[in-house]
């Protein structure tokens, strides 16, 4: 991954070279190997370049043959390798062996079809001098960001908002954007937390040239209507999850660096492990473990490192640890949290850079693909219990998902029923899955300040997301449509971004993704959900296909979600500690305008006085403080 930042010029309205160069140099984090930069009368594009494949003829802009296409971008293309012998056989001759080159060639040949030939993760920008056109993209899960905005008559467009500021000077927070991170966790793209400031949609195409603007998804996940899915034998189902997931992986190690990955100790990890080996012997690997033993999974870790004989190395995470970082992480995730949880994924990529690996391998994408989450037992649950809503033991179910004590049962057993009972029977509700955790993280807002609501007023952020959905969206198994929205919302929004891509790329690290390989995911849309969901057992074609080549414990542990501590990381003796409490004063939070010092300052002592919080008292403070920073950082 890199860093790209450049400008449109309409009508020459004169962007300077400086502010796209400081730009850049706001990003060298996501490029410490070089910088480049092509500028002609209508364009500008620049590049800080992470260099991991072509290490010596690989920089950027690069050029077609006569020059008339150039093109930056950030990330890689994995199946390069197959389509430059087939650009070659087409007549087409490269001066680089760099991934890259091969998308000018490609949109030689085939126009802005190319995109749909790409195997990778990458933002790209690519200026066609003869027709005047330049073109801005996106993968099509949207792991690689791109940003852009407009001033005056000129487009500009970066990896990071902050390379935007140069070109636009201070952003202001936009209402309805921080409404939808305190309701989804993130945005819905092309809305982004700044005003007037947009992000290319995950597989979107947007073309400039003088004629106008247009944009189109050359991609978007879909699933055959419900009933209709042609993969449903289990032998076959996991046959080609072997082939799909194996070839996936094996193109994500191509680099001309050394490679590592990420072991968790769960399934996801494990098994990219257990598949990178057949072509590594020797494979260096990372994990968090956490000072607070409620977070901590370093047992399973080690054993598994030992197990798959690799070399494995630890990050060690304390309270202090995450606190001191907090404002730092937010400068890069450059949206509010509602936890803290990026924070041990920075320490850990700043792991793997310190032993000299530029490249990890990670399992994200495998709950979303193959049905992972509690939030898809608890949707299946729901339904079951809508149909005899007056049922003693239909919700009782739920306890299988979240077992309590028997001395605890009574209490939490029938808070836990409680809160699932709400929007029961909306089961034609496009976002039923999610309606429990949506209406969960919403009540934060109750800390927006009188006039910050005042601003909101009529607005409804679930309304907004239902233009987004994919026109057959309601023909779909529900175990697909809650599928879909994870992709769409937390995937796409935070895991990819907040917690993965901008972590790793602090570090001038460089994340992989083998279940997000497209060829996979559209496989994996056509098994049927029976074979994902097995009554409340989650991934259990994943689990079956590689059954036989990992530890038996792997498939014994009880699932652990990674999370990490959060207000026990912002607390001392009491109070706040050094560093928290400027940013959560009467005088700060009025200065913000966003949110109720009242509020808050009620929220604070309830933080001080307890020793465990609940999900919503914990999204609420991280909430406020990362909001609280974020506007200090980029607004001023």
């Amino acid at each position: 991954m890199c860093g790209i930042a450049g400008a449109y010029q309409f009508h020459g309205s004169g962007i300077p070279d400086s502010a796209v160069e400081t730009g850049l140099s706001l990003m060298e984090h996501r490029g410490p190997d070089g910088s480049g930069m092509y500028r002609d009368d209508e364009v500008i594009l620049g590049h800080r370049r992470l260099a991991i494949i072509d290490l010596k003829t690989g920089d950027q802009p690069i050029a077609n043959e006569d020059m008339s296409v150039r093109v930056i971008c950030n990330g890689e293309i994995f199946n390069y390798v197959e389509l430059r012998a087939e650009l070659k056989k087409q007549g087409h001759r490269f001066s680089t062996t760099s991934d890259i080159e091969v998308i000018n060639h490609l949109y030689e040949q085939y126009g802005t079809d190319f995109l749909s030939r790409l195997n990778g993760q990458f933002a790209l920008a690519l200026w066609d001098m003869n027709a005047r056109r330049l073109i801005l993209a996106r993968d099509r899960f949207g792991i690689a960001p791109l940003f852009y905005a407009y001033r005056g008559p000129s487009l500009v467009f970066a990896s990071a908002v902050k390379a935007l500021t140069p070109m636009l000077g201070k952003p202001r927070i936009d209402p309805e954007g921080l409404c939808q991170v305190f309701t989804f966790w993130n945005t819905v793209a092309p809305r982004t937390i700044f005003k007037d400031i947009y992000q290319v949609r995950p597989g979107e195409c947007i073309i400039h040239d003088r004629g106008g603007r247009k944009s189109f998804l050359y991609w978007d996940i879909g699933f055959p209507p419900a009933g209709m899915h042609d993969v449903t034998n289990r032998d076959e189902a996991m046959e080609g999850i072997r082939e799909t997931l194996g070839e996936a992986t094996a193109i994500r190690l191509r680099a001309d660096v050394p490679v590592g990955a990420y072991l968790s100790g769960g399934l996801d990890s494990s098994i990219l492990t257990a598949l990178v080996k057949r072509h590594t012997p020797v494979m260096e690997t990372f994990s968090v473990s956490f000072q607070d033993p409620a977070y901590d999974e370093s047992a399973f870790q080690q054993a598994m490192g030992q197990r798959l004989g690799t070399r494995h190395h630890v990050a060690k995470v304390s309270y202090d640890d995450i606190s001191r970082i907090f404002p730092e992480i937010i400068r890069h995730t450059e949206i509010p949290v509602l936890r803290t949880a990026p924070a041990p994924m920075y320490m850990l990529s700043r792991l793997a850079q310190d032993h000299g690996i530029k490249v990890v391998l990670t399992g994200e994408g495998s709950d979303e693909v193959f049905g992972g989450y509690d939030i898809f037992k608890e949707a299946k649950i729901r339904r079951f219990w809508s149909r005899m809503p007056a049922s003693k033991y239909r919700p009782r179910l739920l306890f299988k998902l979240y077992p309590y004590s028997p001395v605890q049962m009574k209490r939490s057993g029938q808070l836990l029923i409680s809160f699932y009972r709400t929007d029961l029977m909306e089961t034609d509700h496009f976002g039923y899955s999610h309606l429990p955790t949506w209406r969960n993280t919403s009540s934060i807002r109750e800390y927006f300040h009188d006039d910050f609501k005042e601003a909101l007023k009529g607005y409804d952020p679930i309304e907004e997301l239902r233009a987004h959905l994919n026109p057959d969206f309601s023909l779909w198994h529900p175990l697909n449509q809650a599928q879909y929205l994870e992709m769409k919302l937390l995937l796409a929004g935070y895991l990819l971004s907040s917690q993965g891509e901008r972590m790793a790329m602090a570090n001038s690290v460089e994340g992989r993704y083998p279940f997000l390989d497209h060829r996979l995911a559209e496989y994996a849309a056509r098994i049927s959900p029976a074979l994902k969901l097995r009554g409340l057992k989650e991934k259990y074609i994943l689990k079956r296909a590689f059954m036989d080549q990992l530890p038996p414990e792997i498939f014994s542990r009880t699932k652990q979600p990674y999370g990490a501590p959060n207000k026990e990381c912002f607390f001392l003796d009491g109070r706040p500690k050094d560093g928290i409490q400027e940013f959560l004063t009467s005088d700060a939070l009025r200065e913000t305008g966003i949110f109720n010092p009242a509020g808050v300052a009620r929220l604070v002592e309830k933080c001080a006085a307890s020793n465990r919080l609940g999900f919503r008292d914990n999204s609420a403070l991280v909430g406020v403080l990362s909001t609280q920073i974020l506007t200090r950082l980029f607004c001023g």
